[in-house]
């Protein structure tokens, strides 16, 4: 009886709500923040402009990952370029100078393009856990298609599963379903 009662503490207790059209699923979203639930996740075919102040989030930190790997790569190919060709292998070329900087801007740009783009693809990988090999678990098979779909989180005993089905219905959820799962959407 106590593996039970320990197995029901570990999982998750979910509300799905399927909508047909983007401006539902927005006006249900700002209205399941304005009342206080949990949202886990709204999936959606396409990009819906405004979900995210809808859902509240906040604005991702990817950017500023991308600038500063970005920046740590074209100093250490400066760096690099200007050790190995002043202090380690000096060439006289023509009488050029051994450390023309100017020389060095289209490989440094490339080599900071080429360091942002790759550090801001693992930086998400990483952030979002998705490692390969991982299973996408969505909350209806549609949602890829034409559906969009709210996912509230019933963390505690206050949540009231007929009255939110109800106000989910008043603001056109065509279907609605409960779900218990081992970890979080």
């Amino acid at each position: 009886m106590a593996r039970n009662h320990t197995e029901s503490r570990n999982n998750c207790r979910f509300l799905i709500a399927i909508f047909e059209r983007e401006a539902d699923i927005l006006a249900a979203t700002a209205e399941v923040r304005r009342r206080g639930q949990t949202i886990a996740d709204v999936y959606t075919p396409y990009p819906v402009h405004g979900l995210d102040k809808a859902m509240d989030l906040r604005p991702s930190r990817l950017p500023w990952v991308c600038f500063a790997l970005g920046l740590a790569g074209a100093s250490f190919k400066v760096w690099f370029e200007f050790w190995t060709s002043a202090v380690d292998w000096p060439i006289n070329v023509g009488g050029k100078p051994w450390n023309s900087l100017p020389a060095f801007v289209p490989v440094t740009f490339e080599v900071m393009v080429l360091f942002a783009a790759l550090s801001t693809v693992a930086a998400f990988l990483f952030g979002r856990r998705l490692l390969p090999g991982k299973r996408a678990r969505l909350a209806s098979p549609r949602v890829t298609d034409n559906e969009f779909a709210l996912v509230i989180e019933q963390k505690d005993a206050s949540f009231s599963l007929g009255e939110v089905s109800a106000w989910l219905r008043e603001m056109g959820a065509s279907q609605i379903e409960e779900r218990v799962e081992r970890e979080a959407f």
